[in-house]
Parts: structure tokens; sequence; C-alpha cells
């Protein structure tokens, strides 16, 4: 994850930290929670977090971070509706705000059948045409894209949608059966798929993309999509420029740089919507008035402070500024956290810090040069200054796919040739560049403290062997992730802690984190999602973990631990180490004064 993190697909999908979501999960450990039996209601909680807001569609590649997707946890773009994930990371369904059930194995068939009271919240109902939507934003049933296979770029046909999460799994879908007077749709599978539980098919209201497509209503955007065809990569047709026009909304048209004059793109199916946006400074949230699910908080306001300074979310909490922070884990952080009064909950993220090569980089087209520049990469160095002083036992992660928790950690480490980079080798990596002095040029998070330190690290032992690092760092890092503009990325992902679909976001071609264009375990990345045995999708994870070490894709830096402060005046927090944080049961919370 980065200190900012991203994601992919909610139930399964990797988020972005300003550090990115993560590939791995790995189990909780908690050190205490804060709760209460007696749930006032009313009030204000404000929460200080890292990154900003920049987009109200948190599930796009550019919008696929941290922030962004706890604004969606609350208000029900990213994330929530039928199902979430509790501090154990086991599903649980909302059964109040609809039902979603398998009604056969073979062909894998679910029905999600909505509570007939939903409603958006300006008061329009939430239908079968919203679920629709739903499924054709994640299934990319109407793409006929042929992707190239060393770019990952269009190269025929049409990409409609492009969902961060990508679409391996939801693809295998016919169109839905709609059904129980519009407020049920069924899926049908053409192959078993792992995380059928972890698809949730409310996204965007119908009725917005619908009006800004030139639709009359949501009803028109269903009849639309019901009379075009499945598309074809053999015979790509032209595109459907009314479907054109609906995608191209949802992908960008909720990127925002100031509080939105067009109301359309606040409307929230979730217990929240977004009331109000100082950039740089806080975003308020507010009860959605109409929501009828399960998680209706206690709370009347949800206030995000953007605070990315660790030490001053302490100060703020001291101050009483903030009620709970979630900063990046220091030795310094905790040691100021426990000298205030605050609760401090501590535990495992399932996040890991990354450094990944970019293989649409002109320098990275060489393997040589690519083994040679991770020969210099000062991973226990960086651990040593960054985690180690919070967590003296934490060790060089060396695993792409698994955290050193997991079961599964130690026996893939074994095999998938890490250990070629289990010290700085200068030597080494001067024998391999044969006397070339290559440049890279490294986006990171230049608003991030533990980012800046890694880059300078990985600068100052490069430069020993003849490699030149260009500082291509940007406080806008996010958005520039998916152009690919650069050499190679620091940054850190972070997961729900359940599901498989992160894997191909990464490492398919086309998937929605798969950033640096590397596209050779694409195949296996697919196979994964169809694999019901266990024995096996272990297997095909450890050829893909084994093959990004041979291939040089990047080296995995540490896991990240994580820590809350929350001060005595509000109740209900519990540790959460995926990428909702403190936010994942904010119908828990209350506050002892208004």
């Amino acid at each position: 994850m980065h200190s900012s993190r991203r994601r992919v697909r909610y139930a399964v999908s990797a988020v972005a930290v300003a550090g990115v979501a993560a590939l791995a999960l790995s189990a909780c450990t908690t050190s205490g929670s804060a709760s209460d039996s007696t749930a006032a209601t009313g009030g204000t909680v404000t929460v200080a977090v890292v990154n900003d807001l920049t987009s109200l569609n948190p599930g796009t590649p550019q919008g696929n971070v941290d922030t962004n997707g706890q604004v969606g946890y609350l208000d029900g773009s990213y994330g929530s509706g039928f199902q979430y994930i509790d501090d154990n990371f086991k599903i649980v369904h909302d059964d109040k705000f609809g039902k979603f059930e398998k009604t056969s194995d073979d062909p894998l068939t679910v029905k999600y059948t909505l509570n007939k009271n939903d409603k958006w919240s300006d008061g329009q109902p939430i239908t079968a045409d919203d679920l629709v939507l739903g499924w054709a934003m994640q299934s990319a049933y109407y793409d006929s894209a042929t992707f190239d296979q060393a770019t990952g770029e269009v190269t025929s046909g049409t990409q409609y949608f492009t969902p961060a999460a990508g679409t391996a799994g939801i693809d295998q879908t016919s169109y839905p059966t709609v059904g129980d007077d519009n407020t049920s749709i069924t899926l049908t599978y053409a192959k078993p798929f792992v995380d059928w539980e972890l698809f949730n098919p409310i996204a965007q209201p119908a009725h917005i993309v619908a009006k800004k497509a030139g639709l009359s209503s949501a009803a028109d955007l269903t009849k639309l999509l019901k009379g075009l065809p499945k598309g074809d990569k053999s015979s790509p047709a032209a595109p459907d420029a009314t479907l054109k026009k609906a995608a191209d909304f949802v992908n960008t048209g909720y990127d925002i740089t100031a509080f939105p004059t067009d109301k359309d793109l606040l409307v929230s199916s979730g217990p929240f919507y977004v009331s109000a946006w100082t950039p740089g400074q806080s975003i308020t949230m507010s009860k959605n008035k109409y929501y009828d699910g399960g998680l209706k908080p206690n709370v009347d306001k949800i206030v995000f402070r953007i605070i990315p300074d660790a030490n001053a979310q302490v100060t703020a909490l001291q101050n009483g500024e903030v009620d709970i922070i979630n900063p990046q884990a220091s030795a310094d952080t905790l040691t100021a956290l426990k000298a205030t009064s605050a609760k401090v909950l501590t535990g495992d993220q399932v996040s890991y810090d990354h450094l990944d090569l970019n293989f649409g980089s002109t320098v990275f087209q060489d393997p040589k040069v690519r083994e040679a520049f991770l020969k210099t990469i000062p991973r226990q160095q960086i651990l040593d200054s960054i985690v180690t002083p919070v967590n003296p036992k934490a060790e060089v992660l060396n695993s792409q796919i698994w955290l050193p928790s997991q079961d599964d950690y130690a026996a893939s480490v074994k095999q998938n040739g890490s250990d070629k980079y289990s010290k700085v080798d200068i030597e080494g990596a001067k024998a391999l560049l044969g006397g070339a002095t290559p440049s890279v040029r490294i986006l990171y998070n230049t608003n991030n403290p533990n980012r800046v330190d890694e880059f300078q690290a990985i600068q100052a032992s490069a430069a020993k062997a003849g490699i030149k690092v260009e500082d291509a760092g940007s406080p806008d890092w996010s958005t520039l992730l998916p152009g690919g503009n650069y050499d190679a990325s620091l940054f850190g992902w972070i997961s729900p802690g359940a599901g498989t679909t992160m894997i191909p976001q990464l490492f398919a071609t086309g998937g929605g984190g798969n950033n640096n264009r590397y596209n050779a375990m694409n195949d296996v990345a697919i196979e994964t999602q169809s694999t019901l045995d266990p024995d096996k999708l272990i297997k095909l994870e450890q050829q893909i973990d084994k093959a990004t070490f041979s291939d040089g894709y990047g080296l995995p830096l540490f896991q990240l631990p994580g820590i809350f402060g929350v001060n005595a005046r509000v109740d209900g927090v519990k540790y959460m180490g995926n990428q909702t944080g403190p936010f994942w049961n904010f119908w828990e919370w209350s506050v002892k004064s208004k």
C-alpha cells in the first residue's frame, strides 16, 4: 500500500496507498479495541487521513486510492451494499440492503434481490437497472478489445469501462436475467468463479449515468444494454456511441479537483454522501436519509481531515481536533501516541510496500539491466529504518503473493528464487551492466516520508553500480501511476483481506492494477479465478511468485504495521488491517458528547 493507499476490486481488489492495495491476505492481530455497550446517537466523528480525495469513483485505475475507497465505502460506490468484510476477514452479507445466494453450482448461478425500500440519496429507487449497470461495468461483456501483450495497450476493438479490479471471473457471465418486478438479477457463469461471493453489482446510479449519456431514464440504459451484442474480439463492431458516452462518464466523470457544482456526482446508495469538500483540508460526509440497509450509523456526520504528517496527526488527536487517526506507523508515532490519553490499537496491515519495474520502459527492455538494478536495492536497510523500530521481528518481504503471517509464505519463498536478491550485490550489478550507466526514473509520493526515505536509499545504493536514479516523484503520483511515464514506481498495495481477484488485477494483461505492463503470467493469473481446488490454486500462485523474481518484475519491500489512535470521546472503533481501515465498522461508532 502507499502511505497513501490504493486498491484492487473491493471484494477482491487491491488499493494503492499513499503508499496501493495488496495481493496478499494476512491474518490480523490486534492489541486492543475501543468499544462500549451503550451506543449514543447523533454527533460527528472526525478522522485524520493521509491522502486527499481525487475521485468519487474509486473503482477506476486512477481513482483506486485509499481515501477515495474509504469515501466510497461510506457512500456505497465501492465495496459496500450486499456484503462487507469484517475484522476477521470474513464476508458478511447485509440482507437488509439485499439478499444474494448461489442457486446452482453447475452452472454457477447467483441471484441478487434488492430490498424494495432501497433508494439513492436523491430519493430515486434502487432497481435492477442499477444492478445491470454494475454488472456491465465489471464484466467487459460488451468489449471487443485486443491488448498488446507487451504494453497492455488496446490494439483493436473497443474497451468501454476500465475497472481497477479488472474483469476476471465476472467476464464469464452472460447477460443477467431480470426479475421480481425489476428488483432482482440472476447471473449465470460459464466457468466456476472462486470469488463469486465478493462480487458487488452496486456501483454508480443508472439514472445518473443514463442522463449523462443523453438517455431519459435508467430503464432506457438497460434497454440499450440488453439490445447490444456481446463484444467479439475476432470481429469487432464499431463502438456504440451511447454506451461509449456512458462508459466515459463512469471512467473519468467522477474525477474531481474541487467540490462538484454538479450534484449528480454526489448521489449515493450508502449510509452517507459527500456533503462538502475543501481540497487539502477536509471532506464532510452526511447521513443519507433514504438509506434502508443494515449498516445504519449512529453518528450524523463523518469528517475526514487531510493530515499527511504522522506527528501532526498525533498532535491533532491530542488537541481534540480529530477523534481517530490512522497514521503511517513509526517508532516516534507510537511513542507519541502512547504519551497521550488516547486508546492505541495496533496490528498487521494486509498491505506491503514494493518497487515495480515498468516493462514498457526502454531502459528495462534488457533483462540484465532489470536484474542489475534490483541487485542494488537495499531492502534490509529500508526495513531497518522504517519498520524495525515499530516491529523488531519484521523481516524483508520475499513474496509478491503472500505475507509472512500467511501459511503458504515460507513454502513459496523456498521455491520462488527471491534469494537472488537477499543482499545488495553492487559488484554483481556492475558485471551485468558491463560498463553501461543507465538512468532510471522512479515515480513515488513526495508527500509520503516513507517513500521519500525509500527513494533516497535506492538512489544512493544504485549510484554505486553506476546507475543514475532520477527523481520522478510527485504529490500526484496516483493519477500518474496508470500512465506509465516512468521507469519504476514505489508505492504500496492494500487488500480487502479476502479473495483472489487481486491476482489478475495485477498480473493479467489489461488488469486494472497492472500499471507496469508485466504480462508474462496473464494466462496463469486468469486461470486462478476458475480454480476451485485449493492445492492447484496454490501451485498457480507459486508459479506467478517464481516468475516475478525470475523476470525482474520488481521487489517487495516489507509488510506495513498499522496503528490507530482513538480518543475517549468515541466508542466502537476496532482495529482492522485492510483497506477500509478504521472505517470498516462505522455503523458501530458513537460519540459521548456532541
